[in-house]
């Protein structure tokens, strides 16, 4: 929750109104998506429960397709995906940082950089002083959300905002246009739920741990999700703010009189910060794992001996995501590897229909197995194919440039191979 629930709380219901134009459909497509994302969770949930190790999607890859597949994963998410997240999360706090705090205004890439080192450092402390730091965030992130909720109940908003319920305003765009500019903005705000099976190896009893935590997380975020887009409908008028930032002026106005941006800048500030302590806290585990398979240099495996904290790993994501920091436009960097990170995202989800049929247990009282197997994983794996299609009519090239960037790392796998690098698969017990 603390990872998935970041800024897409807030630059989501914006898109879906300007687009969709209609609260039934804003909300039903927030109800739907929510569906989507619960059979990707309890998806992975079974792939958690059946390979139970640090790595998350480079874990089940490998255990399903083999190493190149997982080299390729793990290629694009050491040097864009994760660094390119952090720092755009970062740079994103950093601009409502300058709202509460005038003095940082112009200083964004000072105070971004500051804040991924300090959430870095933070991580360094260890798997319960990281925990204990991220469940506190995202329970204050949990309340300020309800607090919004509260306040538009409480005759902040309107209920005359509801009306009409179904019609959609004139000058909407095509429906299908709109459908498909909902389902990316949808995704994005639930893309990352997978991203805690990373650390599945330091969880205790992960195989019956992690399922229950991803599908409770899901629910719960899009519960999260409806009651926050239904409040700020109550608060502004469909059409009255067509972008995020015209959303949380208006909003905050409603709710709390001159005082309210920066009370919502505050509560962005804070949902942001969780993300990237949690991003900061589960990504370098990938690294670690790939580094134990020899894929990836053998110093990122290294554990601090006080905490046990990846340091080396966390260290090296905080320093590419500080480059990209200084480089600035970094935005692109993402949108160019978004369509990549989905297909491995499928191919994970899709892993399950191999690993059913690898030989091991296939049942028993301890295995979690995906319930509505088949149709459940195929709900899932439809959903993102239909996100990357209406990606890729939107933003063909960028979809090919990210395409071509991941195959660069083919020959990098070819050089690591020949090397003879990684481990042996009776080494892990796994498939070559």
């Amino acid at each position: 929750m603390g990872h998935t629930i970041g800024v897409g709380i807030f630059l989501t219901p914006a898109e879906l109104v300007a687009a969709l134009a209609s609260p039934a459909l804003t909300l039903g497509l927030w109800l739907a998506g929510g569906i989507l994302a619960l059979a990707g969770a309890l998806t992975f949930g079974e792939l958690a429960a059946r390979f139970p190790e640090s790595g998350g999607l480079y874990v089940y890859l490998r255990e399903t397709l083999g190493r190149r597949a997982a080299f390729l994963y793990g290629w694009q998410a050491l040097l864009v995906m994760d660094p390119g997240i952090v720092a755009a999360l970062a740079m994103g706090l950093a601009t409502y940082a300058a709202v509460l705090f005038p003095a940082a205004a112009g200083h964004d890439r000072a105070v971004a950089l500051a804040v991924i080192w300090l959430l870095a450092l933070a991580n360094l402390a260890g798997v319960r002083p990281s925990v204990a730091m991220q469940n506190g965030l995202t329970a204050a992130k949990l309340l300020a959300l309800a607090a919004i909720v509260a306040g538009a109940l409480r005759g902040a908003g309107s209920l005359d905002h509801f009306a009409p319920f179904f019609a959609r305003r004139p000058g909407a765009p095509p429906l299908p246009h709109a459908i498909g500019v909902g389902l990316i903005a949808i995704f994005y705000s639930f893309g990352g739920f997978w991203e805690a099976s990373r650390v599945a190896g330091e969880i205790r009893d992960p195989e019956r741990t992690l399922p229950r935590a991803l599908a409770l997380a899901v629910t719960t975020v899009t519960v999260a999700y409806v009651a926050v887009t239904a409040a700020l409908i109550l608060l502004v008028p469909i059409g009255a703010a067509t972008s995020a930032a015209d959303l949380a002026r208006a909003a905050g106005r409603a709710l709390l009189g001159s005082s309210g941006p920066a009370a919502l800048a505050a509560v962005v500030c804070v949902s942001v910060a969780g993300s990237v302590l949690a991003l900061l806290f589960m990504a370098p585990r990938l690294y670690v794992a790939m580094a134990g398979d020899g894929l990836f240099p053998a110093g990122l495996a290294v554990r601090t001996p006080r905490t046990g904290a990846p340091a080396r790993a966390t260290a090296f994501l905080a320093s590419v995501a500080s480059a990209l920091v200084l480089i600035g436009n970094f935005g692109q960097i993402v949108a160019f590897f978004l369509p990549t990170v989905l297909v491995f995202v499928g191919l994970s989800a899709a892993g399950i229909f191999r690993a059913r049929r690898k030989p091991g247990p296939s049942s028993g009282p301890r295995l979690f197995l995906v319930p509505g197997y088949p149709a459940t994983p195929i709900l899932f794996l439809v959903f993102l194919a239909a996100v990357v299609a209406s990606i890729a009519l939107a933003r063909p090239l960028q979809v090919l440039a990210g395409f071509a960037l991941v195959l660069f790392g083919l020959p990098a796998y070819g050089f690591v191979v020949s090397r003879g690098r990684p481990r042996a698969a009776a080494e892990r017990g796994g498939e070559p």
